[in-house]
């Protein structure tokens, strides 16, 4: 095999191929990214870079210059910090013997290959199902695993659940304490496809967030999201080529957690979203771990209290629009400004039923607007030190 690459180009597919890669790997093997020179499926000549750890799988297409087809699989993370420091010169890759001599300029690696024999063959991607844009999808994504958990003792809850109807998809989090949910609409293949998967958030998020290269990324669904399926996405490169990721569903049932969203509030408050985002990060300063900060929504004003008599104290108000009756309450000061920094709207809304209740924030495009619903926070309350 031997082939020459831009440095820029190949760095980019290393590094975003290599990005899924186990950090304890159960095998040596998995630990490598394999690369195939030869034809591609477009009938051009290039590289196709590879991982899989039983899991996830990701692979980038780009375009070279192939002398010689092959394949070789090498130590992904020791690539990918080899290119990354390489300079701004052609690179040039080949197989000698049981090792990869990779050259730019002046600059000469040595790499030891791993048996290709030994890896395992990807998953097929699914059926593609649709596309949507690919920025708002990142956009999408990283508001609705805001409430995504993090405790591996309940994988079901570290996932977002992707629920899809006709043209709308629907993006659901949720720990326990607070919930997230998020609409877009997409183009699907059909107008009457539906489907349902269980998608690991961290999985999601990364492959949204790395996907913006092109103007949308195609969302594939194998048997509807049931059983032991998997979920794909592929989207173009910046410098050109493919990006493909697959990911296996996370088994289990997803609470139904829609229920959880009142039907009426009793009381509504209208807020400058940065000054609140400001205000809690000050006030929470003196708050105990484990300790809420203060809410008090009364005739116009919304003050924030937190601390203790026998320690620190804070407090600090500012302008509401309050309709409804005069509330206090109480809430986790990191859980409340996640809610917050995650809603991009000037302004912010809190509607509240009791103060035993969860509140529901939306976003705001002026004080006195319709609330944007695409993005819905629910938060549970926290119990007020007396």
């Amino acid at each position: 095999m031997k082939f020459s690459v831009e440095r820029d180009v190949l760095a980019d597919a290393v590094a975003w191929t290599a990005r899924a890669l186990p950090v304890r790997p159960s095998t040596p093997v998995l630990a490598g990214l394999l690369i195939e020179a030869g034809p591609l499926e477009d009938g051009s000549e290039g590289l196709r870079l590879s991982t899989f750890d039983y899991e996830t799988s990701a692979r980038a297409t780009l375009n070279a210059s192939v002398e010689d087809e092959g394949t070789v699989l090498v130590s992904g993370r020791l690539l990918a910090d080899i290119c990354r420091s390489l300079p701004n010169r052609a690179v040039e890759l080949s197989l000698d013997g049981p090792k990869v001599v990779l050259t730019c300029g002046s600059a000469r690696f040595s790499l030891q290959t791993m048996p290709v024999e030994d890896y395992p063959s990807l998953p097929s991607m699914p059926e593609a199902r649709g596309t949507v844009p690919s920025g708002l999808f990142a956009n999408a994504v990283n508001q609705a695993v805001t409430a995504a958990g993090r405790d591996d003792m309940l994988p079901v809850l570290t996932g977002v659940r992707v629920e899809i109807e006709g043209e709308s998809i629907a993006l659901l989090a949720t720990d326990r304490f607070r919930l997230s949910t998020r609409e877009l609409t997409w183009s699907p293949g059909t107008p009457d496809t539906t489907g349902a998967a269980l998608v690991p958030a961290k999985v999601l998020a990364d492959t949204a967030k790395s996907l913006t290269g092109g103007t949308e990324i195609s969302i594939a669904l194998a048997d509807g999201g049931n059983g032991d399926g998997i979920i794909g996405f592929e989207g173009a490169a910046t410098g050109g080529g493919v990006r493909r990721t697959t990911t296996r569903l996370l088994d289990g049932e997803f609470p139904k957690v829609r229920s959880l969203f009142p039907n009426e509030h009793l009381t509504t408050a209208a807020v400058d979203r940065a000054a609140l985002v400001d205000s809690v990060r000050r006030v929470s300063l003196v708050a105990e771990r484990n300790t809420a900060v203060q809410l008090t929504f009364s005739g116009g004003v919304l003050t924030l209290d937190a601390g203790s008599g026998d320690e620190a104290m804070a407090s600090e108000s500012i302008e509401a629009k309050v309709d409804g009756d005069d509330i206090t309450t109480g809430f986790n000061p990191q859980f409340l400004l996640d809610g917050l920094t995650a809603i991009e709207s000037p302004y912010v809304q809190l509607a509240f039923t009791t103060a035993a209740k969860p509140v529901v924030m939306t976003g705001l495009a002026e004080l006195d607007a319709e609330v944007d619903g695409d993005f819905r926070y629910l938060l549970m309350p926290r119990r007020l030190l007396s």
